[in-house]
């Protein structure tokens, strides 16, 4: 298995990017937490990986942060949560409001994600909530997300296509990413910013 992965950064298209490790060009879907702080294409990033392998694919998921890696494995071992959902609550909330969330039983701000329901998020609360207490409450460990623009490398010619491509592969059918980024679209926001501003207002 794939434990992590150093290279540099070649492409990148929300939730997915390609990462070029000596020649071999590997795709990974990353969580919006680890776009926003992935340094601009073109230069060296080292990725901690979870790979699922499946009978028809190899998938890999990328996080800067080794606590965002953990907190993907713990949301996996949620029933009824895959990947696909795992990546868009760690792209609309931190590790740590997460642990928050979870540990305020706040059912609201966890069903805020697509692809979240009430239920769902109940039984994010009840399966993870002596797991987060245990491995993330009392750590040392942080997660000090940057809000630094110059990190912010989505400035396309075409953003508000790109953030509905992404949001789609988070989890949002297509007529409600469409709805959702024509209503916060503004000349001056990058796909990124579309995206994280969508998922921050939730459906």
């Amino acid at each position: 298995m794939i434990g992590t992965l150093s290279g540099i950064l070649s492409e990148l298209n929300p939730p997915e990017l390609i990462l070029d490790v000596q020649g071999v060009g590997y795709e990974i879907m990353a969580p919006m937490t680890t776009v926003y702080q992935l340094p601009l294409v073109g230069q060296t990033v080292k990725l901690h990986i979870y790979q699922v392998v499946r009978e028809d694919a190899h998938l890999l998921f990328g996080f800067l942060d080794l606590q965002d890696k953990s907190m993907f494995k713990l949301l996996l071992k949620v029933n009824g949560i895959g990947p696909k959902i795992a990546l868009a609550i760690l792209s609309a909330q931190t590790t740590q409001e997460i642990i928050d969330n979870v540990l305020q039983e706040n059912t609201r701000a966890i069903s805020a994600v697509p692809g979240i329901g009430k239920k769902t998020a109940e039984r994010v609360i009840i399966e993870l909530r002596d797991k987060v207490d245990k491995f993330f409450k009392d750590s040392n460990m942080s997660p000090q997300l940057s809000t630094d623009k110059t990190k912010m490398v989505l400035m396309r010619s075409q953003p508000k296509q790109e953030a509905i491509s992404g949001l789609v592969s988070l989890g949002y059918k297509l007529p409600e990413a469409q709805k959702v980024v024509q209503l916060i679209y503004q000349d001056d926001l990058s796909s990124s910013d579309l995206i994280r501003l969508a998922l921050k207002k939730g459906l």
